[in-house]
């Protein structure tokens, strides 16, 4: 057993998943003031010693995007100037992950920026949960740990439905639709679609048989929900008994309860890395569930120096 000791503190992004987290590991929740000023400068104190201490910050980088994002790096320099041994961001959710590329001449690529600015500011490690590009753990100089939320989605789905086919909504996503779906023994189907603009699609065809199954949509995020609303009325269009959706991360954005709502979804599973806005807690299509068991293991292997590898499924 190490003999540095661990803390976890956590920004304004879901303090309920660290507390889940802190639950699960036995631990107290480091004290932490993270505020704004009335101009909207973002103000850190750490309420104890760190110390020496192996430090992990829980904050994903949702919704407001560039504040939690803020608030992660100027935690992350306060915990190493107040002397912490190490620091990891433990980051379920990470913001900016859809631009990992240049799809056009002059765009940046943000997702290599944040990397930059998280080394920068002193991390020492980070924990993540199911990239939108398996590629940004290359964008780091620093050890990278990425879990993935499908034992606990493969679960839910077993016990909630038969006669399985896993649908990709779009070709980026086959590789995890086939995964999900050689772990269930379910057949799979793929969303042909074209994309004309950002947040918005044009579904095309099916390439696969749905006829009489239940269809389950994969997706790593929901953001618009066009993508998933649009592909669901297909599914039905090609004789699907009844479409459901999972994803990991439920950014639903905009118009996105709403689409879901009026859509020909019946359920819609999610989980508890970005915090649901009321609007979809009170929406009776999304069921939310819980990753803090998985991230607390997570937390724990890594302190102890144990592998984490064994979470990789």
């Amino acid at each position: 057993m190490p003999s540095k000791q661990m803390k976890i503190f956590t920004g304004n992004a879901n303090p309920a998943i660290a507390q889940e987290i802190c639950e699960y590991l036995g631990a107290p929740l480091g004290a932490a003031e993270v505020k704004q000023f009335s101009d909207g400068e973002i103000a850190v104190e750490i309420g104890e010693n760190v110390r020496g201490a192996d430090v992990f910050i829980v904050q994903p980088t949702c919704t407001p995007v560039n504040d939690h994002l803020m608030e992660l790096l100027i935690m992350i320099d306060a915990l190493r100037r107040a002397s912490a041994r190490r620091i990891t961001a433990v980051m379920p959710y990470y913001g900016y992950a859809r631009q990992d590329r240049k799809v056009r001449p002059r765009v940046p690529i943000t997702a290599k920026a944040v990397a930059e600015m998280l080394m920068v500011v002193g991390t020492r490690r980070v924990l993540c949960m199911d990239l939108h590009a398996g590629q940004i753990q290359g964008f780091f100089n620093i050890p990278v740990d990425h879990l993935y939320a499908a034992p606990i989605i493969l679960q839910s789905i077993r016990e909630r439905f038969t006669d399985v086919v896993m649908v990709s909504p779009d070709a980026g996503g086959v590789e995890r639709t086939r995964a999900f779906a050689k772990r269930l023994n379910a057949d799979l189907a793929i969303i042909d679609k074209r994309r004309e603009r950002a947040n918005e699609c044009e579904a095309m065809r099916v390439i696969g048989d749905v006829a009489g199954k239940t269809a389950i949509l994969l997706d790593d995020m929901v953001d618009t929900a066009g993508t998933l609303c649009n592909g669901a009325e297909m599914l039905k269009k090609m004789g699907a008994k009844e479409v459901h959706a999972c994803c990991s991360h439920g950014v639903l954005s905009g118009p996105a309860v709403e689409r879901i709502t009026n859509s020909c979804l019946k359920s819609l599973l999610v989980t508890n890395s970005i915090p649901l806005k009321e609007e979809a807690r009170k929406c009776e299509k999304i069921t939310v569930l819980s990753v803090g068991s998985l991230l607390g293991e997570a937390i724990s292997r890594i302190h102890n120096e144990d592998s984490v590898s064994y979470l990789f499924v």
